[in-house]
């Protein structure tokens, strides 16, 4: 299906310059790689949400069965020392 958009001419002139200087044909090529990068950051959110929702549900489930961790930093620098 097409749609008819009116767009300005300074608009227009711009978006043709980009979808050129890109390698692209044409404006409708520029605007399918801008909706695919747009996607993929947006599917790329999705995850990183999800990776943070997994690792706040790690520690919830290690501080349930250890409890709480000492600060091991004094270790690491008594290592260091030696």
């Amino acid at each position: 299906m097409n749609r008819v958009l009116n767009i300005p001419p300074d608009l227009y002139i711009q978006l043709e310059a980009i979808s050129h200087s890109r390698g692209l044909n044409s404006i409708e090529e520029l605007l399918q790689e801008s909706v695919e990068i747009w996607q993929a950051q947006t599917d790329d959110a999705a995850a990183r949400t999800e990776t943070v929702r997994r690792i706040d549900a790690l520690r919830a489930e290690l501080f349930a069965k250890y409890g709480e961790q000492a600060d091991s930093v004094g270790l690491i620098r008594s290592d260091r020392e030696r």
